[in-house]
């Protein structure tokens, strides 16, 4: 058993700092003479203790707190005031108040019920589309966590519900959407999770520009709705910044982004030529300077080598009809024109394959009923999928998508 250690409230209440969250709980009585007072009070603290602070274990409990060390931040996980009482820091009721999540899960059912009640006001209908299939998807460098075998066959976890969508699309639904549980076998990082949601749509008979324009209007309602503002504070490389969500966002094509912020003429040539520097040059100068903007920029029309799934601009046919929606510097949606032509999609799948070959990665089997539905036909349609956590974490005024998901991979 781990030692148990008395400290007083005032001691653990002196530590806390203007970011750390308090909680009061308890029976609320007057005196007569109207003074309020909280009796049987109870309180739950979450903070960070300022490093080598001796007083407080590195490990054990005290009456007054319970906590845990992780090796890099101490968890305080409830402060019980009540005389007498016995820490309320156990189990599950600690986890979620330590790390606020109780309230960050709150915000997520408003962001939920504000996108579905934005949808069903444009006479969308919600659908769901199997989590488990034949092809988890051919987008460059995603990749699925695993499936399950069928006898001679295997079903791998979705990494994107987009297929299976868009073959309601063929079927006669013009406008659909899911909040789909995706899955993806990549490293664990500040916006990554293996097991994450996906809010994806679809219209038929419509520019992108339309979805684009239903993202910039289910971005401000869920602001206002969480925060009571389109104004919100965000966090920014560590650094809390106000950010403005207000209608209409900023426009930029990839080929000025990269003129711009990393002096490179033609970034359509590059990314044909030398895909893993254009990666580079994105990550390192571009993204970074789109972080530095106080609103939000869709990063548009990339060149065509990086969008298998959009159709190519009219206009330009080096590019594609895709879309990206930066916020804080964080990648929010990936949004396309699509691409209705079934032998192109074909053509441009077999190539991706041949392509993960070579390179060593999972070669996954062509969706041939996805194929054919495009083989019979399928309306000019507009599509785009918002990292529903990764939304969650910016109105919380978190950059880490952990801190709002109720289990996330590091807490199972």
């Amino acid at each position: 058993m781990p030692a148990e250690t008395v400290l007083s409230p005032r001691a653990l209440l002196r530590r806390a700092a203007s970011s750390d969250v308090l909680a009061l709980g308890g029976r609320v009585v007057a005196r007569r003479t109207a003074e309020l007072l909280i009796a049987d009070a109870w309180c739950q603290i979450s903070f960070e203790p300022p490093p080598g602070d001796a007083d407080l274990p590195a490990e054990g409990s005290w009456v007054l707190a319970r906590g845990t060390w992780d090796g890099s931040r101490f968890r305080a996980t409830s402060l019980e005031l009540s005389p007498g009482a016995a820490p309320r820091g156990t189990g599950e009721h600690a986890r979620l108040a330590w790390s606020g999540r109780a309230h960050h899960l709150v915000a997520r059912d408003t962001i939920l019920r504000t996108i579905r009640d934005y949808f069903h006001g444009e006479d969308f209908v919600e659908v769901e589309t199997p989590s488990l299939v034949p092809c988890p998807g051919l987008d460059p460098h995603v990749h699925s966590l695993g499936g399950v075998e069928r006898g001679a066959e295997r079903d791998f976890l979705i990494t994107s519900p987009e297929l299976h969508l868009k073959r309601l699309i063929v079927g006669g639904m013009p406008r659909i959407f899911e909040i789909a549980r995706c899955f993806r076998a990549e490293e664990l990082g500040r916006h990554h999770e293996p097991e994450f949601t996906l809010v994806e749509w679809y219209r038929a008979f419509a520019p992108w520009t339309e979805v684009a324009a239903d993202t910039e209007r289910l971005l401000a309602r869920a602001a206002s709705a969480t925060r009571g503002s389109t104004s919100v504070a965000a966090v920014v490389n560590g650094k809390q910044r106000e950010l403005q969500l207000a209608p209409p966002f900023e426009r930029l094509t990839v080929r000025e982004a990269f003129q711009r912020h990393a002096g490179i003429a033609d970034a359509v040539a590059l990314a044909r030529d030398d895909e893993l520097r254009f990666f580079e040059l994105l990550v390192q100068e571009v993204e970074p300077a789109l972080a530095a903007e106080a609103h939000p920029i869709f990063l548009t029309h990339y060149p065509l080598s990086q969008a298998p799934l959009a159709r190519p601009c009219p206009e330009d046919p080096t590019v594609a009809e895709r879309f990206e929606l930066y916020v804080a510097g964080i990648e929010l949606c990936n949004g396309f024109g699509e691409l209705t032509d079934g032998p192109e999609q074909r053509r441009r799948f077999e190539a991706e394959r041949a392509r993960r070959a070579r390179s060593g990665e999972p070669v996954y089997p062509l969706d041939e009923r996805f194929l054919a539905a495009l083989d019979e036909g399928m309306p000019p349609s507009a599509g785009n999928a918002l990292g529903l956590d990764r939304l969650v974490a910016l109105l919380c005024g978190h950059d880490e998508v952990a801190l709002v998901q109720a289990f996330p991979a590091r807490d199972r």
